[in-house]
Order: structure tokens, then sequence, then C-alpha cells
């Protein structure tokens, strides 16, 4: 098997401790020797040639640039530009893959010249920042392993593909399974419909391994999902200021399937961000406009279930601050996204495929890579500034902004501000005549059957907010529901 080339670039003074481990790292790795070789300008021979030609020449020569940035820009040419800068730009005009390890992090003491080529890279592509070399090794490790995956030299299972440990088919829930294949047929046009038989549902959905259920089928359809996967759960947490602080005013850790703690993060958000809620003048249901698009605070939320790096320790967590919405999730963007990559029309690359594909068929996810676009859309109609994202120590982070707090209002509506709203008192505000269970889900915005039984319709009930029309049979296909006088109560308080 022909090896590839990486090529390794810094400042020629500095960091020669770090390149030669990497290289004695690379070639001693009995996995990464089968595929790589190492290029070091130092071990070149002494040679009547220009040595810049030289350098250059090998990195067109190379399948990959390593870049090590540190404080020192380099020796500059008669341009006024280092050999560390050229070699990167001719990588970067060639398309070669080019992975970046920038040292330390605190930037104040670098070379201008040396800041500016970071940021320049940054722009491109994802940098990693390392402390030592024990850490450099690693992180150059991790990356070229996504390499051979991602060009299919290496070829393994993604993680959510793999059969889940202890976990048999009496784990996952049938009704789970079914609420999902209803909605996948009417959303999707699904081929397959409720009452498919489990082993040959998760079969069409490539969710067994050797008739295993995978991590994949465990997460979407299990009676207790974080048996198998400890983290794979939502912390919620809403501050009044703006930033960390205890003690925390509000903190919920949400469990259960990527579904439900969709709808659950999501319901948190909504029910602490300042609403206002029009007169029912205009319409029987009385309308209500939230300070941030309900869609994009969704759509954040799916981007962090979906994508996340479910082999990390850490959880997802959806953090309210006074001037902004923060979802953060384990991972970093694959290297064929950037940053700024995202806010341009990009391909859909899902972390986990057999997640992300049942998410689509359940109308939770687009696949055209489109929704980061909508989410950066519905935040300007919304007169909001564009969600910023940025990378921080293995964390992918959405920002969405709220608006100031002075606002202006019309005389029609009223505005609440930062009081949590109980599930049962958003649903009777929804709650014009009588309506089915569809139709209470759409009107919420809510898209989990088993969330809204339980949070909403169920503790509806129960406070006698809400009567069913047909109370005898409970289960009918006709069954609505409306306000009983309690409820009825409860709205005009509030419109």
């Amino acid at each position: 098997m022909a090896t590839s080339t990486i090529f390794i670039s810094s400042a020629q003074r500095e960091l020669p401790e770090e390149r030669r481990a990497l290289k004695a790292f690379v070639e001693g790795d009995a996995l990464l020797r089968r595929f790589f070789t190492v290029f070091l300008f130092e071990d070149l021979p002494a040679a009547d040639v220009r040595a810049d030609e030289v350098y250059l020449d090998h990195v067109d020569r190379s399948a990959l640039y390593v870049g090590l940035f540190g404080a020192e820009y380099g020796l500059e040419d008669s341009e006024g530009v280092s050999p560390t800068e050229r070699e990167f730009d001719r990588a970067a005009r060639q398309g070669k893959p080019r992975l970046i390890f920038v040292k330390g992090a605190d930037d104040s003491a670098r070379h201008p010249k040396v800041a500016a080529l970071i940021r320049k890279a940054g722009e491109q592509l994802i940098r990693r920042r390392f402390g030592g070399v024990s850490e450099l090794t690693a992180a150059l490790y991790a990356s070229l392993v996504e390499y051979l995956e991602r060009t299919g030299r290496l070829r393994t299972k993604p993680f959510d593909a793999v059969a889940c440990p202890d976990a048999v088919l009496a784990d996952l829930s049938t009704e789970k399974l079914d609420l999902f294949l209803s909605r996948a047929q009417s959303q999707r046009g699904y081929p397959l419909g409720p009452g498919t038989p489990v082993e040959a549902a998760l079969t069409h959905l490539n969710l067994l391994d050797v008739g295993q259920p995978s991590r994949a089928a465990v997460l979407l359809f299990g009676h207790q999902p974080q048996r198998f996967l400890l983290t794979s759960e939502v912390k919620c947490m809403h501050f009044h200021g703006v930033e960390v602080r205890k003690p925390i005013p509000s903190y919920q850790i949400y469990k259960g399937t990527v579904f439900e703690l969709v709808d659950q993060a999501v319901d948190f958000v909504m029910s602490k961000i300042n609403r206002a809620v029009g007169t029912r003048a205009i319409a029987v249901q009385a309308p209500v406009d939230y300070e941030l698009p309900r869609e994009a605070v969704t759509e954040a939320i799916v981007n962090a279930v979906a994508h996340r790096d479910y082999a990390s320790n850490a959880s997802v967590q959806v953090m309210l601050f006074a001037d902004r919405l923060e979802v953060w999730n384990p991972g970093e963007l694959p290297p064929s996204l950037t940053l700024d990559g995202l806010r341009r029309p990009h391909a859909s690359i899902p972390r986990n495929p057999l997640i992300a594909e049942p998410m689509f068929l359940a109308r939770y996810a687009e696949k055209a890579g489109s929704g980061i676009l909508e989410m950066i859309a519905r935040c300007r109609e919304a007169g909001l500034p564009a969600p910023e994202f940025r990378q921080s120590e293995g964390q992918f982070i959405q920002t969405l902004g709220r608006p100031s707090r002075v606002a202006t209002t019309e005389v029609t509506t009223e505005v609440t501000t930062e009081v949590e709203v109980a599930p049962e008192v958003r649903l009777v505000r929804v709650l014009a005549g009588e309506m089915t269970r569809q139709q209470l889900m759409q009107a919420l915005g809510l898209r989990n059957d088993e969330h809204f039984r339980k949070a909403y319709l169920q503790a509806g009930l129960d406070a006698n907010l809400i009567e069913m029309t047909i109370p005898d049979r409970p289960r009918s296909s006709k069954q609505k529901y409306r306000l009983t006088a309690k409820g009825a109560k409860s709205v005009a308080k509030t419109t």
C-alpha cells in the first residue's frame, strides 16, 4: 500500500521538539505508519538549491499539510512573507487538506503576522490549539483517523451504527416506534406505518447490527436511552444575568429519546422568554409572538442533539441568558465545513447519519444543509442579529441574540417577561373551540406525541382546564378537546 506524505510546516527555528515528536509518533504508530510518511525540512541534505523552492516542491508532492503556528513568524522574503505562510498558501491553492495546530491560548505575545496567519487559516478551516506535545499528538491522531475514514482508506462504522452493548429488542418501545412511523408516513410519505413488526421496521431504517439494536435505535426509540448512553441528555439552565453564576435560577436535566429531548428543551426555552399575546379581535385564537422565533430555537437544539459526539462524556447544554441563548454540544465541525461556510449553502454532513435520517423523516430536520440558513433567515425576519457559531475546547456553540430589554408593543398586546409558563397554561391559550390532538400540537409547535400527551394534555385534564368531547371513549379517533369553565377563566386573565 502506497503511503501519503504529510508536510509539517512551522517557523524554522521554532517548535523543533513538536515537529520531531509528530514524525516519531506517526512513524511509531502501528496504524498511522501504514498510511503516512512525514516530511521535515531539517531532514533535507545540503544542496545548491534555493530552500524556498525545495519546500514548495515538497508541498506539491505531499498529500496533507500540517501547520504548527507558534509565536514567531520566521524569516521574511523580499515581499515580507515567511516560508510558513508561502507553504500554507500553496497548499490552499491546490486544495490540499490542511490541519492547523496553534500552540497556546494567549495570542497577545505572537508576532502580528502570525496572528494574521492564524486568522486567515481560521476563515478557511478548523484550527486546534495545544499546550504540550501530548495534546498535539492526540489531536493529530484524531485528525488523521478522521481523514482516513473520510477518504475511505480506513473503513469503520459510525458510532451510531454499532450495536448498543447489552441492549436487546425488548429495550425499545413499540409505542414510540409506532408514533414515529405514523408521523414519518404522514410527513414524508414513508412506506412503513404503525403496526410494522419492530425487527422489520428497524431493518428498513438500518438500525440493526447483526440482529442487535444499534446505538441509534436506542437513542431514537429506547424505553430508557440514558440507561445505555449516560450522557445522551440535555441540561437546560436559565440565568437572569449575562454570565454563568450560581445559584442557577432554573436548572433542568432532560432525558428520553432524541425526539423527547428536543421537545423538552424547546419547551424550556419558549416558556422563559418574552412573549406578546395579542387580542382575539383578529382571530378566535389569540396570537402569541415570541421574542425568539420558535423555528430558530428548534433548529439550534435539533442541531445539537442530532450532530453531537455521543462518544463524549459531555452533554448538550442549553443556556438562556438575559441577552442571548447559547446551545452547546460536544463535537466539532467536519473538516470540509468551516464556521464561515455554515452561512453559505452547504452540503449536509451528519455526524450521526442513522439518527439524522429518522429525524428527517419525522420532520425534525432537513437533509439539504439548509437548517442553519433557515435559522439565520428567521432571526433576521424577527429583527434580530444573525446567529453566531464558534468552536471551543471540543464544543460547537450556537448563539442566538435576544432583543434589547427596551421594547415597544401595540396597545392590543401585553408583554410577559421571563415568567415560566406551565405547559397546561400554554395549552389553554391556544385552544379555540374544539380541537383535535393534532391541531393542538400544531398550534403549540410540538412534534413529539408522547411529550405532548404527558406534559400538556394529561396536565390540562388533571387541572380541569380542558375536557374531552367524548369522555366515555378517550381513544376515539374523533376525540377533541375544549376548555372547561375553569380553563376559560384562566384564558380570560391573559388575553
